[in-house]
Formats: C-alpha cells, sequence, structure tokens
C-alpha cells in the first residue's frame, strides 16, 4: 500500500486578539471552540481549536494568541484558507449572512476549480467558503447560530504562495505523495496556481500553491497562518513519516506527542512550516464530547502547572 496522506487536519494561525476571534469564529462563523488550551510550546498564550459539532479531524482551525503586529503580506507563506460548504446556494447564505454581520465579500465564482466566496476575519485572515459537491454533510453543532444545512463541513484547500515552485514540488510529490491534479491561469490578484492533491482528493485533501515571485518575503504576524497540517489516519502510518522525511534529509521535530494527536513538523523548502498528525486520540480524549471547550483543557505533563498557567491567561469573555 503506497503512503498517503489523507487530507488537511487542520490549520494553525495567529490572533492577538483572542476575544474578538472567538466572537467571530463562533458566532459569524458558528463553528464550535473545541478545545480551549494553551501553546504546548508557550503557555501563556491561549491555543483554541475551533471545528464541527463533532470535532472531526479535518474541520480544524486552530488559533495561537500571540501580542503580536500584523502580518506583513507577502511570499513564503500561507495566503488564504477554504471551508467547505453543501452547495451554491450555501454560498449566496454565506455572502449575506456575513454582509448582514459587516464582513465584506467578494463576488460568488469560480477561483482554482471551485465555486467559492472570499472575505476576510476581523484582523485581516484570508479565508474563502468553497462548494463541496462530495457527498457527506457537515456535522452540525446544535448551539451554532448557522443552520445546520449552512454550516461548515471542514476544511477546503489551503493556498500558499511559493516565489519558485520549481523547489517545493519535489517535496509535495516526491516525499509527501501528493499528485499534481491541475493548473489555473494566474488572475490580476494571484499567481498562476498548482493544486497538489492527497488521498482520495476533493476540496478537503487539496493544497493549492500560487507561484507569485514578485511579492515580497511575508513577515509572520496577526491575522497570518502560523502552519498547515496534513492528516494521516494512524500512529502505524505516521512512524513511516518520520521514517521517511528522515530518509529523505528533511530536518524535522521527530515524533512530537500532542496528547490530542502526534505531530511532526517540518519546513518545505520554501520555508512554510508543515505538520503531519494523526487523526486520533482526539479532542474527547479528556473531556466528554457535549462540553468540549466549555474548560481550560491542559494536557496531563502540563496539568501540575494548571494554577500558575491558568493566573497568566487573559479572560476570554
Amino acid at each position: 500500500m503506497p503512503l498517503d496522506l489523507t487530507g488537511l487536519h487542520h490549520l494553525t494561525a495567529i490572533t492577538a486578539n483572542a476575544p474578538e476571534n472567538l466572537r467571530f469564529y463562533t458566532q459569524i462563523l458558528g463553528l464550535r471552540l473545541v478545545k480551549k488550551t494553551v501553546n504546548q510550546d508557550d503557555t501563556s498564550a491561549y491555543h483554541l481549536f475551533y471545528g464541527d459539532g463533532k470535532a472531526s479531524p479535518g474541520s480544524d482551525i486552530t488559533f495561537f494568541d500571540w501580542p503580536t503586529a500584523p502580518e506583513q503580506r507577502g511570499t513564503h507563506s500561507v495566503v488564504r484558507t477554504a471551508f467547505r460548504v453543501e452547495g451554491e446556494a450555501s454560498l449566496h447564505w454565506w455572502k449575506d449572512h456575513l454582509e448582514k454581520n459587516g464582513v465584506k465579500t467578494s463576488s460568488v465564482a469560480e477561483r482554482s476549480g471551485h465555486m467559492s466566496l472570499d472575505f476576510e476575519d476581523p484582523e485581516g485572515q484570508r479565508l474563502r467558503l468553497v462548494n463541496d459537491t462530495r457527498a457527506g454533510g457537515a456535522k452540525p453543532w446544535s448551539k451554532s447560530p448557522v443552520p445546520a444545512e449552512r454550516q461548515i463541513k471542514g476544511l477546503g484547500p489551503i493556498t500558499m504562495s511559493v516565489p519558485d515552485l520549481r523547489r517545493s514540488e519535489p517535496v509535495l510529490v516526491a516525499v509527501m505523495n501528493m499528485r499534481k491534479v491541475r493548473t489555473h491561469p494566474a488572475t490580476e490578484d494571484q499567481g498562476e496556481v498548482h493544486v497538489f492533491a492527497m488521498g482520495d482528493g476533493g476540496a478537503s485533501a487539496e493544497l493549492h500553491v500560487a507561484v507569485e515571485p514578485d511579492l515580497p518575503f511575508a513577515r509572520q504576524g496577526a491575522g497570518g497562518v502560523h502552519h498547515i497540517a496534513f492528516r494521516t489516519p494512524n500512529k502505524d502510518e505516521f512512524d513511516k513519516w518520520v521514517a521517511r522525511a528522515a530518509q529523505a534529509g528533511l530536518r524535522s521535530s521527530g515524533e512530537v506527542e500532542r496528547y490530542y494527536f502526534t505531530s511532526l513538523y517540518f519546513r518545505e523548502p520554501n520555508g512554510i512550516l508543515f505538520e503531519i498528525a494523526t487523526d486520533g486520540p482526539g479532542f474527547d480524549v479528556d473531556e466528554p464530547m457535549e462540553t468540549l471547550g466549555e474548560k481550560l483543557a491542559l494536557p496531563p505533563f502540563l496539568e501540575p502547572k494548571r494554577a500558575q498557567i491558568e493566573a497568566g491567561l487573559k479572560p476570554l469573555h
């Protein structure tokens, strides 16, 4: 059996305003806060995970809460994160919903092979909704302000910008076993886009690479992206990815136990941070599914420092 990534696991971005971030992603986008925890490498910062009603792998956008300046946009970075919704009618519903809530949106149009709607969060995080025509609806969150049939199904294609595809493509194809499936010509606001697919393909398993050699080098900050995580189903497969990265000569973190999943980190040749993460054990390993995200959750190795950690965090509400 070939070693295949099965799609997008999560995307981690940066916010400098956690209360406003929580409001936007739960009350405007209707996502569920499925885990309220801290950055395990910087416990002064929240790590907030938003997903579908069942905290499914592949549904999460997550944020580190860092008091940082806004991102300076450019290449060598992730430039847009898409979510999947059911049907083109849902895109028009979302356009109306977002605009009623003061969010500027693009037209509903085809972009890089998907009917889509572009917009930004209050800090300039570039987002997109795409019509996912594949079977399988959302796993709705009962307390979402968004009607069940309009709720976000999970992550869609993630777009990264590089100045030179020839550096990134060998890692994507020869190491990560992605397939290049199509190319879209440059537009007024984006360079030529090369689409790479994982596993069974489709909107939940596409990485879009825009080639933009004339842009400056991005500087990470609020409203920007920290890393992209890709799915592997279990620990046996994960161990094979650790070995594969080593054989390919990639400088990596080696295995990192995150408690909710196990991770491997490395940078692709244009400097964008990638993670390969296991689907399990999942966010309900230490909290009931019914009450996910309602209290500060800490992995066992941080639990002895709970009082100190809680004292260093600002209230979210």
